[in-house]
């Protein structure tokens, strides 16, 4: 262990390094859990409290909606508005009054006691009875603080509009209690001293503490309801401290809704109905109850880990270290040794394997120096339409180490002037000078390059969208600006001068071969008018004479369509149409031929064996024949959707002869399931097809791997012979295709779940 300790202590420093860093994020983790346990808690509450006002509104409204509907009682105006005549009372319509108020406290319990007060009858009537004398109710219902007289003068005597007054001690038949008292006066309008009538709701704290009791039976604490001026309406629970000290207190904020204070959090929400004040504690302890569970739950698993991670990585440092000093021993060996005392085993390593690094550096920039050959190579077939389909020119593009860098842009010929009609050898390298130049020109001003020489004196340029480098399309006015920059810098360094034709935007990588072919045109055009600078396609005026089908437009869309590439072959039908209507003007004629020709491509792809054997060949070859040179607008609906249509019967075609190849290696399993020697080399050979490709058709197919498939079917027949009983276990794995009983226990065991041994037992009970 001492010739190589230092790799052993660099090992367990790394161990110990990354039990630290999730041992810190676990702590960060700890702290958000607590806080959002917290959180959670004390919204809880708050939710809780906020259920508790909303309840007890609800019930002071309905207290209050009482007093309305006695406002509107006729029994209770015909009572009011009655003279006393002396001791004559209206026995009838008081009876009649005790009738109609005689439900309400059936349905609220706040109003289940109340009276009403007839000032001319000096009555208070109460459910069920009636006191002629206030007196005699007095003797039963009083505030223990308040005197009969004080009585008459505040609540009866007076004039009260929903009036509420706080907790006061209360006398109910002997029994002490404390109530608040709701006062309504009659009519609703009176401003006078007094009032005909007043009806009294005296609400018992106990009522008002039972919807408070949510909060307090859950947490324990306390709930506290006060006015607006801070007097007590009602409170519950254990606990409750002096308000008019928490009030004045610096320490507390009544504006917050929850806080802690000294031992407790402190809920308050503030009423906007009447202004009270609700007031919850929840004791520190009790609010933190999950908090303190996850807070121990925490430091033990912590602790537990860091201990059982610190003794792993005391075993794999020294099991790791192991194999470098063999490897160290073994290189010294091979190159020699050297002092460990000025090179440590790390860099010992290093130092050899670095010339290894070099070679395979050289190898590496050898390829790099060949790469511009291949992705002028790949650009070449680009333009010139050998890439017909998007997945050809994905390939040619993969192999090439490029792309063009988006999927639109523009093709571009730079035709050097001065040299037409020469060709000696002088001439030749100033023109093949001439073309470095401006392609280094090109990469200094515009940071990349997809160029290619097309003859002597001419450069392709390509301009596409760099989407996968900067996000931005480089338009006309780009491309325009960055032309005229090169060619006065081309001229003003150099004295080269160039003549820029560029073809219509392509919409796909397939359209690029179309652009440049309409580069060529524009740039014969300008060369035979002697036009100087940058040349537009859609600038030019071509000549109609002919209408522009050529062959490798015709070759590619009859590519795409055999590679049933629907989209594709609608882009390439809208740009035929597109080439031929928008920069020409063709006469009846030419339409008429160019229609034939669109109708002639189509008939050769009928030819295809595919869409003989296809149902759809009669029908198809109909639609085609009848297409009519109308209106270019539904010859070319016409031809996407018989575009469409031959596309579909390929997909079609395709999957068909997918699911045949399939049941071909099926089958073939099926007979040779039983050979050890049975590969996925062997299948792809039976079906001749790719290994790697029958291995991603048979997943596409079937949705599960060849693999998983073929040891289905050797474990189904593993299966029969068990349950036949005349084989030994040994026996049936040769027979179902296992070089050894051992795999294939293993194998059945992963399939069916139990042992070879334990399924034939359980199928011969």
């Amino acid at each position: 262990m001492k010739k190589f300790s230092s790799v052993f202590r660099s090992f367990l420093i790394s161990y110990i390094v990354i039990l630290i860093i999730p041992s810190i994020a676990g702590f960060i983790s700890y702290r958000t859990s607590i806080s959002v346990t917290e959180k959670l808690s004390i919204q809880n509450n708050v939710i809780q409290l906020q259920k508790s006002k909303e309840l007890l509104e609800r019930r002071m409204a309905e207290v209050e909606g009482f007093t309305r509907q006695l406002a509107i009682n006729p029994d209770l105006s015909i009572l009011m508005n009655e003279k006393s005549a002396g001791d004559q009372t209206n026995v009838y319509g008081i009876w009649k009054m005790l009738r109609s108020v005689l439900t309400f406290g059936q349905t609220n319990d706040f109003l289940q006691q109340f009276y009403i007060y007839l000032g001319n009858y000096n009555v208070i009537l109460t459910p069920g009875s009636a006191y002629f004398r206030p007196e005699h109710y007095y003797d039963n219902f009083r505030y223990t603080d308040q005197s009969l007289a004080e009585w008459k003068q505040t609540v009866l005597g007076k004039t009260h509009r929903s009036e509420i007054m706080p907790l006061r001690k209360f006398n109910n038949k002997g029994t002490p209690t404390a109530v608040v008292t709701y006062m309504q006066s009659f009519p609703l309008d009176s401003f006078s001293g007094s009032s005909p009538a007043v009806a009294v709701v005296i609400i018992d704290e106990k009522t008002i503490a039972n919807l408070l009791t949510g909060i307090t039976d859950k947490y324990g604490g306390w709930t506290q309801i006060s006015d607006a001026n801070g007097r007590t309406i009602a409170s519950t629970g254990t606990g409750l401290p002096d308000m008019n000290a928490l009030s004045k207190d610096s320490k507390f904020d009544p504006t917050q809704t929850s806080q802690f204070y000294e031992d407790d959090l402190v809920i308050t929400i503030h009423s906007e109905t009447n202004g009270w004040v609700y007031r919850s504690g929840i004791p520190r302890h009790v609010l933190l109850e999950n908090a303190n569970q996850i807070k121990f739950m925490t430091w033990t698993i912590t602790g537990i880990a860091l201990a059982v991670g610190l003794l792993v990585g005391l075993l794999l440092a020294y099991r790791n270290s192991v194999p470098i000093h063999k490897l160290v021993s073994v290189v010294k060996e091979q190159f020699g040794k050297v002092e460990t005392a000025e090179r440590n085993e790390y860099d010992f390593l290093h130092g050899n394997i670095a010339e290894m690094i070099r070679s395979s550096n050289q190898l590496e920039s050898e390829l790099h120096r060949q790469l511009p050959l291949i992705r002028d190579a790949f650009l070449k077939r680009l333009i010139s339409g050998e890439l017909q389909t998007r997945e050809e020119i994905f390939a040619a593009a993969s192999q090439a180490n490029t792309g063009i860098y988006g999927h639109s842009g523009y093709v571009c010929i730079l035709h050097v002037q001065g040299y037409t009609g020469m060709d000696s050898v002088e001439v030749l390298n100033e023109l093949h000078a001439a073309r470095l130049i401006l392609k280094q020109a090109l990469l200094d001003i515009a940071g990349f390059m997809l160029t290619t020489d097309s003859g002597s004196d001419r450069i392709v340029i390509v301009f596409a969208s760099k989407e996968a480098e900067t996000g931005n399309a480089l338009g006309r006015s780009e491309i325009a600006a960055l032309l005229e920059q090169l060619s006065r810098q081309a001229f003003s360094e150099y004295r080269i001068t160039f003549t820029a034709a560029l073809g219509d935007s392509f919409g796909s990588e397939t359209e690029v071969s179309v652009s440049y072919e309409q580069a060529k045109q524009t740039l014969e055009h300008a060369l035979h008018a002697d036009r100087k600078g940058i040349a537009w396609y859609d600038e030019t005026s071509m000549e109609s004479a002919t209408y522009y089908y050529p062959l490798e437009l015709e070759l590619r869309l009859i590519g795409t369509i055999r590679a049933g590439e629907t989209e594709e072959a609608r882009r390439i039908v809208r740009s035929v149409i597109s080439l031929n209507t928008e920069q020409r003007e063709l006469s009846v004629e030419m339409w008429q031929q160019l229609v034939g020709e669109v109708k002639g491509t189509l008939l050769k792809l009928l030819d295809q064996k595919t869409f003989m054997e296809s149902g759809i060949f009669e029908q198809l070859k109909d639609r085609i024949i009848a297409i009519q040179a109308q209106d270019k607008r539904t010859f070319q609906m016409e031809i996407e959707d018989i575009a469409d249509a031959m596309c579909a019967v390929v997909v079609s075609r395709k999957n068909d002869s997918h699911t045949r190849t399939v049941e071909s290696m099926k089958a073939y399993i099926g007979e040779h399931f039983s050979d050890a020697e049975l590969t996925l080399y062997r299948i792809a050979e039976q079906v001749e097809r790719p290994e790697k490709y029958i291995s991603q058709l048979f997943k596409e197919v079937t949705g599960s791997n060849l693999s998983d498939y073929l040891e289905q079917v050797r474990m189904e027949h593993a299966v029969t012979l068990l349950r036949e009983n005349g084989y030994t276990v040994d026996e049936i794995s040769s027979r179902v295709g296992y070089n050894s009983s051992h795999s294939f226990r293993r194998a059945f065991k992963r399939v069916t779940g139990v042992s070879p041994s334990s399924y034939r037992q359980t199928a011969e009970g």
